[in-house]
């Protein structure tokens, strides 16, 4: 049973959840690349930080072979683009995106279609066009840097029975990391979903009349990370509401239910302005600086959050 502060989720749902999951595809393969990844930033000359960012939407299956699924809101930028300040600020990054999200790196690159950034020199010669050429090359040296350094694991999903069993395994393979972990838990995660089982298998056929679907209710799995798979991490959790006067409410609420650190505040239509990052000492407004059109207002959050990682390192050391 995990309960804190009124929060009570029964072993026997989260349990429920995982045995109604499909197979992960590739664990091992997974699981063997975590273990790498954190060995090699937990080396002896020093433990790196290590923060798992989570980014973009789950998907339901209505279908065990998917034809049609409910989805989850979201572009993935925020996740992306902290990615990079994350690595910029020293961090090693795990990031669990959704695939076919936006990417770290990329957001700078030229809005038209990949094709349209090259040209051709000759019958065998292919370059970047000269107007697109340095930002193209920059987002790849980058990117090339970032994951050849050891610093950037990319790790995708889709569905939310992958994404669960994936932060699951992270969770797990990052408790060793103790304080020097954080989660900065940017997906839009599903609350509802079909269990496998009772899911069917081949596509449901629109002739059959109307569709009646029972769906239940995902574990709040953030309760069981911070008891459980990784309790000394620095946990950071997202709230994204349509309406700003329930908006630091919901997410005070949700700093105390799931004892997280740190609640970043999004409302939908001000979130790539400003958010309100809500914490047990106060709620501190962060922005954008708006008089740069190039700036974003996940290089301050960032810049927050690891100043408060680094508190909470040095009272867990004393």
């Amino acid at each position: 049973m995990d309960s804190r502060n009124g929060l009570t989720i029964p072993d026997d749902q989260i349990q429920s959840f995982f045995d109604s999951a499909p197979p992960l595809k590739d664990r091992a393969e997974i699981r063997e690349s975590l273990i790498r990844f954190i060995e090699f930033n937990s080396q002896s000359s020093g433990v790196r930080r290590v923060v798992c960012v989570t980014s973009g939407g789950t998907t339901v299956p209505l279908e065990q072979r998917c034809v049609r699924y409910i989805d989850n809101f979201s572009s993935g930028s925020r996740g992306a683009a902290s990615t990079e300040y994350f690595v910029k600020a020293g961090y090693a990054v795990i990031f669990l995106y959704r695939r076919g999200s936006c990417q770290p790196y990329c957001r700078a690159l030229p809005n038209d279609p990949l094709l349209e950034c090259f040209e051709v020199t000759d019958e065998s010669h292919i370059q970047v066009r000269e107007s697109h050429s340095e930002v193209v090359k920059g987002a790849i040296r980058d990117h090339h840097a970032a994951v050849t350094g050891g610093h950037l694991l990319k790790l995708p999903f889709t569905t939310i029975f992958e994404y669960l069993q994936m932060l699951q395994m992270i969770a797990i393979s990052m408790k060793r990391l103790g304080p020097h972990a954080m989660f900065y838990l940017a997906a839009a995660v599903s609350d509802f979903y079909v269990p496998w089982k009772s899911m069917a298998e081949h596509k449901i056929q629109s002739g059959s009349g109307p569709l009646d679907m029972r769906l239940m209710q995902v574990p709040k799995m953030i309760s069981v990370l911070r008891k459980e798979w990784a309790p000394m991490a620095f946990c950071i959790s997202f709230k994204l509401e349509t309406d700003p006067k329930i908006l630091v409410d919901k997410a005070s609420m949700a700093l105390k239910k799931y004892q997280v650190h740190a609640v970043v505040a999004n409302e939908l239509l001000t979130r790539k302005d400003e958010v309100i990052v809500v914490t047990s000492n106060g709620n501190i407004s962060v922005r954008r600086d708006k008089s740069q059109a190039s700036t974003d207002v996940e290089n301050p959050l960032v810049e927050l959050l690891v100043g408060r990682h680094s508190a909470y390192i040095k009272d867990s050391d004393t």
